[in-house]
């Protein structure tokens, strides 16, 4: 806020029922870098905080390491020298690019032994359109969504140290994948860089690698490749294994299934030469981490010598692959899958080095069906990994879109981009009827239309004459499901199709497995369809009151109430079956907009309210309207801050009402106009940037509102009532 003088504030907070005298406080000057505070008074109200503002066009500076010089948006950084490393501490600004939690329970865990894919993303130096944290309005960006065949993710750039941008982190934790950053050194500024930690004493390099473990920690993600590919000392290169030894204990004890990483580059006299394999010269550096990431030209014969290096460690080896195929490599481009049956021949991991291939140098406009391509190229080589907790709740969004809907309304035209909204993707691919049958089931990301988000899953089909129905894999889990369990699905048939839609799941016996308001689809399978319910269950009532209805837009819900005891909930599919009396081939195309599995006794236990919202950050611009001769007006940018557990939400939506000037404390707010969506959160702070509000007339008060809505994990809507609130009472200066 501006200093006393130019802009006073009024605080009212709510404390819950609890109500407390006004009260004074001195000017002071908050702890967090341009975030001063001036003179204010605090009152309470159980409804809202409300911040009193003199308009001011001379606001504080705002860091460029955390914000956007040009718009002041929070954005992901890096640090790009070891001076900067090692003089990061955590700061208030940091918690923008906090991720939301760890990455969820799967099976089999990355510990299992089992041949692991790592995808490194390279893209055009990184920091791209993905750095804006809380989103932006591209209209073609990349977006990666075959996460279930993927088990660690690595950011890379060319910068000394790459923390991944959150909404990476966000993604691939949501999908039960591992995030890496890089620490990266080159040429002679790297071999500068290396002598200063590493030649010396163990306190250089455990300084080093101590911030390394402190930056994962406080921003969530799980560790870190380390490339130096540079020529080092003795003194230097003696050290290495050292470093990479303490970093990766100091990791295992502070980030739970943290991972250290070694690129194949240095040898252990010093030299920069890579091996494209394990061996005598690198295998120091191999015994001292978690894994060892392969240089990209190697053939079958180095695959065959490393075998007698890994020894019992085989998963550990991840054999490189550049997607883009430079130099002497083996497949690449849409020939990966060469590359991939000899790599899983042997047993070893991959590491596909920038698939972003399909997206920098194929047609934009063709970027879905070439990524479709490039993964069902793959697909027999990648090992999937199942999700194994509950809520399992996907609106099939991609964080990006066209235009913004909301339980089928459609919020907001034009293109948006925001990678921490990205839901849990399904199996993508085409499925064949086994024998000689025709029919075929085919998923796709689908933009044209959306339940929930920007995007929805389209599944397009063909039901021949000699079959009943085709069914489809969406999801591969390993949940011990409890008791009683609520399903849900949302869908639409395009077209004239009378094609029978429903849902169907396998269950794992865990001990001796009961299965109640199941239909057994035979007595030899597991696999089972839950028979939709015609009202929802009384107590759930108010969560799902729209079963079995025609929603709006043309959406249907299904909701199923399943008994299970002693199971585990292993898959889902959706089942496509002919009308009654059909005798012909039918075709249909069906969007998904939504699934949802929860525990039923979830949904009754009380939600907390957002609490203690705040103001910080304020910066107003002067705004002439765009219609000639219209009013001028005032663009205001603030940071709003609340209190709320993590754990329990997906995210935040965050609204604002512009109500009539003229309102005060002294004669409550004033009427709000309909909540109009200003982006979503994932932490618990949001940046509003360049709203549009009208100047307060001379002697009165402009007020804005704002709304911050959780969005529980369950995926229902929260009442209005247990929003959080703050408002902003404005004022011109006098003249």
């Amino acid at each position: 806020m501006e200093e006393a003088g130019t802009g006073t504030r009024t605080a009212a907070r709510r404390q819950g029922r609890r109500m407390r005298a006004p009260a004074t406080l001195e000017k002071q000057r908050d702890r967090r870098p341009a975030g001063r505070l001036t003179r204010r008074r605090i009152e309470e109200d159980r409804e809202e905080a409300v911040f009193r503002e003199v308009v001011s066009f001379t606001p504080d500076p705002l860091p460029v390491r955390y914000y956007d010089k040009d718009t002041t948006r929070p954005i992901s950084f890096y640090l790009s020298s070891l001076e900067e490393l090692l003089a990061w501490r955590p700061d208030a600004e940091d918690g923008f690019n906090v991720a939301l939690g760890p990455p969820e329970c799967r099976q089999p865990p990355l510990s299992s032994r089992r041949p692991r894919t790592l995808m490194c993303h390279d893209m055009m130096g990184g920091y791209l359109d993905d750095k804006f944290i809380q989103g932006s309005a591209t209209q073609t960006p990349y977006s990666f969504y075959h996460w279930q065949y993927i088990d660690i993710f690595v950011y890379f750039s060319h910068h000394t140290v790459t923390i991944p941008p959150v909404g990476w982190t966000n993604a691939a934790h949501r999908h039960g994948v591992c995030v890496l950053g890089t620490f990266i050194t080159e040429w002679k500024d790297g071999e500068r860089l290396c002598q200063a930690f590493l030649a010396g004493d163990e306190h250089s390099y455990r300084a080093v690698a101590d911030q390394l473990v402190l930056i994962a920690q406080f921003f969530r993600f799980d560790g870190w490749l380390i490339n130096i590919e540079n020529s080092l000392s003795l003194a230097a290169v003696g050290n290495v294994p050292h470093f990479l030894q303490y970093l990766t204990s100091q990791l295992h004890q502070q980030v739970p299934g943290g991972l250290v990483l070694w690129y194949d580059s240095v040898v252990s006299s010093g030299q920069l030469k890579w091996q494209n394999e394990l061996n005598e010269q690198n295998r120091v550096f191999f015994d001292a981490c978690d894994g060892f990431f392969t240089n990209y030209n190697w053939r079958e014969e180095h695959l065959e010598r490393t075998l007698g290096q890994a020894g019992e460690r085989r998963a550990d080896v991840y054999v490189g692959v550049d997607v883009f195929a430079r130099g002497n490599v083996v497949g690449g481009r849409f020939d990966t899958n060469k590359s991939l049956e000899l790599i899983r021949k042997h047993g070893f991991s991959a590491a596909l080095f920038a698939p972003g291939w399909v997206y920098e140098c194929l047609e934009k406009g063709n970027f879905f069906q070439n990524q479709d391509k490039f993964w069902s190229l793959l697909e027999r080589y990648l090992p999937t990994h199942s999700i194994c907790s509950l809520p399992f709740v996907t609106s099939f969004c991609l964080g990006m879109g066209t235009r913004r809907v909301y339980y089928g309304q459609e919020e907001a035209v034009g293109p948006w981009y925001h990678p921490s909204a990205q839901e849990i993707q399904p199996l993508f691919g085409e499925h064949r009827l086994e024998g000689d049958g025709q029919g075929w089931v085919k998923t796709h990301c689908c933009l044209e239309d959306a339940w929930n988000g920007g995007s929805s899953l389209l599944i397009r089909g063909l039901i021949p004459p000699e079959v009943g129905n085709v069914a489809v894999r969406l999801f591969s889990l390993q949940v011990p499901v409890p008791p009683k369990i609520f399903v849900s699905l949302v869908y639409k048939l395009e077209g004239p199709s009378a094609v029978g839609v429903a849902l169907e799941l396998t269950t794992g016996d865990a001990g001796s497995c009961h299965v109640g308001g199941i239909s057994v689809l035979s007595e030899t399978s597991s696999r089972r369809s839950p028979r939709p319910l015609r009202v929802p269950p009384t107590k759930l009532a108010k969560w799902v009151g729209r079963c079995g209805q025609q929603l709006s837009g043309g959406w249907v819900q299904r909701c199923y109430e399943v008994t299970l005891r002693g199971c585990l909930l292993q898959d889902l599919f959706v089942n496509f079956s002919r009308p009654p009396g059909s005798q012909k081939e039918e075709n249909f195309i069906c969007r998904l907009g939504e699934l949802q599995v929860v525990d039923a006794n979830s949904l009754l236990t009380p939600l907390p309210q957002v609490q203690a919202v705040t103001v910080s950050h304020v910066r107003w611009q002067p705004f002439a309207s765009e219609r000639e001769g219209g009013p001028a007006g005032l663009r205001l940018s603030c940071t709003l801050h609340w209190a709320y557990l993590l754990p329990r939400v997906r995210c935040f939506r965050i609204h604002c009402c512009r109500g009539s000037e003229g309102g005060s404390p002294s004669s409550g707010p004033s009427q709000p106009g309909r909540p109009r969506l200003l982006g979503l959160a994932f932490v618990n702070r949001y940046r509003i940037v360049g709203l549009a509000v009208a100047a307060a007339e001379p002697g009165q008060d402009g007020r804005v509102e704002f709304l911050v809505e959780p969005v529980p994990k369950e995926g229902f809507l929260v009442p209005q009532a247990e929003w959080g609130k703050a408002a902003i009472l404005y004022s011109m200066p006098r003249t």
